[in-house]
This record gives C-alpha cells, structure tokens and sequence, in this order.
C-alpha cells in the first residue's frame, strides 16, 4: 500500500497561505461590517441571500444556498427574526413549513452595509490585483468547486 501523496513545498505554502487568507480576511470582513453596519458576516451572508431572490425561502432552500447546516440557520434566524431582520411567515400548502423573508428592517440593513462591505472587499482583495491574477483566481475557484461537486456527488 502506498503511503500518503504529501504536499511538496510550493503546495504546502499555497495552501496555508490560502487558509490564512481565508481566515484573516473573514475576520477583517466581520470586523469592519459589525463596526460599520452592526451585522455580522453571517447576518450579511444570509441577507444578501434573501435579498438577492426577493422571494420567500423555506428554510432547507436557504440552508443548501448557504451551505450551512439547516439547525445552524434555524438557529441564526430565530436572533436575526428577534432583532427584526427576518420574518417567518407560514408555508399555506404545509402546516409545518414556513417561509423566511426579508424583512423592511432587514432590507434596510443590508441597503445599509452592502456599500461598505463592498468598498472593504475591493480594498482588502481586487484593488492589489490585476485583471490577469483575477482571472486565474476566478478559474481555481471553479476548478477546485467543480472538483468539490463531483466529490460530494459521489457521496464522499
């Protein structure tokens, strides 16, 4: 049997130095958006999502857009609903089921932290790069997603 395929040295620095990018630009991105906006990245994460399919969602349809889990959205929503940024509203054809909307409050704070967030990714991200490292990241990302996606697929 053959042992473990380890990364070589140029392999090992891309991928920690993408889990410390990753990492420390989440955390820089939370911190300006809360001190900014009083949301958290996951407040804004799920209010983008609301906002950008202005339709009521269930919640497993949220959960799979997100890619979190359905108990830690369930969770989440109940603080954004008590704070006001959500609604449930109730699924007509499923007693059970409900929906979750955007709500006016809502809307506002994402209408509110969108500009700055955006002007802090451009900042922190695009404006230290050129079109052509753009582009390369952009096709890594959908290379190693759609190597993701066939792996999950396959129930791995």
């Amino acid at each position: 049997m053959a042992g473990p395929r380890w990364l070589d040295d140029h392999q090992q620095r891309a991928w920690r130095g993408y889990l410390a990018m990753q990492a420390q630009l989440q955390a820089q991105l939370g911190r300006r958006l809360q001190a900014e906006s009083g949301i958290s990245l996951a407040d804004f994460d799920v209010l983008v999502a609301l906002s950008e399919r202005d339709a009521p969602l269930r919640v497993q349809e949220l959960a799979d857009g997100l890619q979190w889990e359905k108990s830690r959205l369930s969770h989440h929503l109940a603080r954004m609903q008590k704070r006001g940024l959500v609604e449930r509203q109730d699924c007509p054809d499923d007693a059970r089921g409900a929906f979750i909307v955007l709500s006016i409050e809502g809307r506002r704070a994402i209408e509110q932290a969108a500009p700055g967030h955006v002007e802090a990714v451009r900042a922190l991200v695009f404006d230290g790069l050129d079109d052509r490292q753009v582009e390369a990241w952009a096709a890594i990302s959908d290379e190693v997603l759609a190597r993701v996606e066939q792996d999950r697929a396959k129930g791995s």
